[in-house]
C-alpha cells in the first residue's frame, strides 16, 4: 500500500517523537509498503517520497524553537494534497497545523487517516508553564480532540495509561490501539568496559530531552543528598533549551554530569557499561528510552508521577521513588549501590521483561492498524453510499 505520514514535527532522531517516527518509517518500508513522508526538513528536499514544506517562522520566538531542537512546518496546501493524492491511507503523528489541514484532504479524497498518540496536553503546557493548572490540560486535550482525534479512523496509543488519560478528557467513538512503539535489536544485553575515566565511578544514566517535564534539576538534587555522591557520575544524553541551566546545576555536584548527545550505537554502549538508570520525568506517555535501557539490563529507578507512564515498567517497590521526595530517590540510589548481586538477578528479569516491546511484533501490530483503517473506511463509505 501507500502509506503518507504526516510530521508536523521530525529533525533529528533526538528524542523519543523522532525515534517512534523513523522506526515506523522504516519498518513499512521494510515490508513494501510505499511510504511518503511529509516534514518541514530541508535537508529532505530532493529525497524519494519527502514532501518538504517551508519552515514556519515563529518570529521573536525562533530561537527558542530551536533550542527545543524542533522545526515546525509552514503548510503548503499544494504539496500536502500531492503527498496524499492516491495514498491508502495516511498517518497523522502529532495534532498540529500540517496533520489539521491533512484531514480536510483526506476527507474530500476519501482516504483513510489513522493517528498515533505522541503529545500528552502537558507537553504542550509545560512550555507555557502552564503545565499544573488543570484547565490549561484540558483545555489542550479538547483541542486535540475536536481538531483532530474525532475525524479519524483509528488512534494509536503507545501505552494503556496514556489512552485511560485521554478517555477522562472525554475521547470517544474511536477505534483503539494499545500499542508500544518498541525496542528495536540494537538495544541488547551485553559486556562493555567501562571508560577509563569511568573505572572507579558509579555510573547513573539517564537519556532524555532537556526540558522542564524531563526533570533533570530533580536527579542532580538527588544526588546532592546521597551519602554516595563522591563516587557517582551522572550522564545526561540528549538535548533541548535548557542544557546550559542544568549544566549549571550540575557543576555544584563532586562529579558534574556528562552532559551531550549520543547515536543510537553510542547510547547503546553507555547503556551497557553504566550501573544504573534512572528516570526522573514528570510527563511521560511512554518513555521509549526507559524501555531501551531495560533491554540492555539497566536497572531502573523511575518516578511515581501521576503524569507518567514509567511508573508502570516497575518491577519492584525498589524501582520507584516519590516523586516529590529528592530524598527518597537518594535512598533508592543507594539501596541498588548497596545490593549489586540483586541488581544483577533483577537486571535479567528487565531484560526478559522487555521482550514484551519487541519492536517487530509492535510494528506488524502498527502495519495491521493501517489495513484496519482502510476497512473502516471502506465500511462508512458503503453506509454512506447506502443512506443516499
Amino acid at each position: 500500500m501507500i502509506i503518507t505520514i504526516v510530521c508536523d514535527v521530525l529533525g533529528v532522531e533526538n528524542n523519543g517523537t523522532a525515534t517512534a517516527a523513523y522506526n515506523f518509517i522504516r519498518s513499512m518500508r521494510a515490508k513494501g509498503h510505499t511510504v511518503r513522508v511529509v516534514s518541514a526538513d530541508q535537508d529532505k528536499i530532493g529525497v524519494k517520497d519527502n514532501y518538504v514544506m517551508p519552515v514556519l517562522s515563529m518570529g521573536p520566538f525562533n530561537g527558542y524553537v530551536r533550542k527545543v531542537g524542533v522545526t515546525l512546518a509552514r503548510t503548503d496546501k499544494n504539496i500536502l494534497y500531492e503527498a496524499i493524492k492516491g495514498a491508502d491511507v495516511v498517518h497523522l503523528l502529532l495534532p498540529f497545523g500540517m496533520s489539521r489541514k491533512a484531514i480536510k484532504i483526506c476527507k474530500k479524497l476519501n482516504v483513510p487517516i489513522t493517528t498515533s498518540t505522541h503529545c500528552q496536553a502537558e507537553n504542550l503546557t509545560s512550555h507555557l508553564f502552564l503545565d499544573h493548572f488543570k484547565w490549561a490540560t484540558h483545555l489542550a486535550y479538547r483541542n486535540f480532540y475536536n481538531h483532530v482525534y474525532r475525524h479519524v479512523d483509528c488512534i494509536h496509543y503507545p501505552t494503556k495509561f496514556i489512552k485511560e488519560d485521554m478517555k477522562k478528557h472525554g475521547y470517544i467513538n474511536t477505534n483503539d490501539y494499545v500499542i508500544s512503539n518498541g525496542v528495536t535489536s540494537r538495544f541488547a544485553k551485553s559486556r562493555v568496559d567501562k571508560p577509563l575515566e569511568y573505572k572507579d565511578k558509579y555510573v547513573i544514566l539517564f537519556a532524555g530531552r532537556f526540558s522542564r517535564e524531563k526533570n533533570h534539576k530533580f536527579l542532580i538534587n538527588a544526588i546532592k543528598l546521597s551519602p554516595y555522591k563522591n563516587k557517582i557520575q551522572l550522564i545526561f544524553a540528549g538535548v533541548g533549551q535548557l542544557e546550559d541551566s542544568i549544566r549549571k546545576l550540575g557543576s555544584k555536584l563532586p562529579n558534574p554530569p556528562i552532559i551531550k548527545y549520543f547515536t543510537k550505537e553510542e547510547l547503546v554502549r553507555v547503556m551497557n557499561y553504566a550501573d544504573l538508570y534512572v528516570h526522573p520525568s514528570k510527563i511521560e506517555l511512554e518513555g521509549i528510552s526507559l524501555l531501551e535501557a531495560m533491554a540492555c539490563g539497566l536497572v531502573p529507578i523511575v518516578s511515581t508521577s501521576k503524569r507518567s507512564a514509567t511508573k508502570h515498567f516497575a518491577l519492584y517497590s525498589e524501582n520507584l521513588f516519590d516523586c516529590n521526595s529528592p530524598s527518597d530517590l537518594a535512598s533508592k540510589i543507594s539501596f541498588w549501590i548497596e545490593n549489586p548481586k540483586l541488581k544483577e538477578k533483577v537486571s535479567e528479569e528487565y531484560v526478559k521483561y522487555s521482550k514484551h516491546f519487541d519492536y517487530e511484533m509492535c510494528m506488524n501490530q502498527m502495519e495491521k492498524m493501517l489495513f484496519d483503517a482502510i476497512e473502516i473506511n471502506d465500511k462508512k463509505s458503503e453506509i454512506k453510499n447506502e443512506n443516499r
